[in-house]
């Protein structure tokens, strides 16, 4: 079994696509990942760039996604230390690179300057590896 961390992006990607995930994949991701797909989609909503029934809809594909939410404080710690070895102030994107670290064989993130920037830090896969087994 292959345990992939998705962000965002990732979840409302395969959301859209209504992809169904191989059963030798099993995703994981922090547990603010609720509050991001709900904000990034009634802004996209809130910008007329997509209708709120289709916003909907995809809010229920992602939460029906088998994704294992986690945000102990093992891993807000090391999200803590992520973001001070990387010199970031916000530690968002560190919850995702900690979780990466603590429990999953890679990151997928659709976020190039992300996945450039956690390069040696945390292994990274396209989100193509989640359409396979």
């Amino acid at each position: 079994m292959t345990k992939f961390v998705i962000d965002c992006g990732v979840a409302l990607q395969l959301a859209s696509e209504g992809v169904e995930i191989p059963a030798e994949h099993e995703l994981l991701a922090p547990t603010l990942l609720r509050s991001q797909t709900l904000s990034a989609l009634h802004e996209a909503v809130h910008a007329g760039e997509i209708p709120p029934d289709v916003a909907v809809d995809r809010l229920t594909r992602v939460w029906a996604m088998p994704v294992r939410l986690l945000g102990d404080a093992v891993l807000r710690r090391r999200a803590w230390d992520v973001a001070e070895q990387l010199g970031w102030a916000s530690t968002y994107d560190a919850e995702y690179v900690a979780l990466t670290q603590l429990q999953a064989d890679a990151f997928v993130t659709l976020d190039a300057e992300l996945a450039r920037r956690v390069e040696g830090i945390v292994p990274t896969a396209a989100i193509k590896a989640l359409r396979t087994a």
